[in-house]
């Protein structure tokens, strides 16, 4: 069962060992992703939970899909936005339409602790945060989650040149920021970690 349209198939056919592989494939990934958006643990779990009930409760309903991730990252997106703005825990700002406060390329959380920021992670963080928001999803969506730039619209709600532009100002956003060793440090330490 390596391939998502056979195991999607499988799990909308009330498969169990089905949903089972794409929970134990996913739950870290969503977890994590989570996280960027908010650090209340509760409400990531909850919205995970709601996510997969949800999913079990219509799946003979589902739409097709040959990539799983893609599909749940999309649902998990609307619904954890949809819980930040009733809990109205966080701070806001205007993301297409949606508020929300999120963390994409968080330094604390992903790749070094507060003890042991060097000189280079600096100013790595530094060149991240002179990105606006929307640069810094689609640089995670990118290269991180490796999503192609269709896939990125889909999930973004942008055009296919908005999401080549974007990419192409924050790299050329960071490489006025940060030395090709530097640039290179920020994807291979953000590679090995996923």
């Amino acid at each position: 069962m390596e391939d998502d349209k056979q195991i999607w198939n499988e799990f909308k056919r009330e498969n169990d060992i089905a949903l089972s592989c794409i929970y134990h494939r996913n739950i870290d990934f969503l977890y994590g992703y989570g996280r960027k958006f908010s650090k209340d643990d509760s409400l990531i779990l909850d919205t995970i939970q709601d996510l997969f009930y949800d999913l079990i409760r219509n799946r003979k309903n589902l739409g097709a899909t040959d990539n799983i991730r893609l599909y749940l990252i999309k649902s998990f997106r609307r619904r954890l936005i949809r819980e930040i703005q009733r809990s109205r825990k966080q701070n806001i700002f205007q993301f297409e339409g949606e508020h929300v406060d999120c963390e994409f390329f968080s330094i604390e959380d992903d790749w070094v602790n507060a003890e042991t920021q060097d000189r280079r992670s600096k100013y790595i963080h530094q060149a991240l945060l002179a990105l606006n928001v929307k640069q810094r999803e689609i640089l995670y969506y990118k290269f991180y989650c490796g999503f192609d730039y269709d896939q990125i619209c889909e999930i973004m709600f942008i055009s296919y040149d908005s999401a080549r532009q974007l990419v192409s100002r924050a790299i050329q956003s960071l490489k006025k920021s940060l030395t090709s060793a530097e640039l290179f440090f920020l994807f291979l330490v953000k590679k090995i970690r996923l």
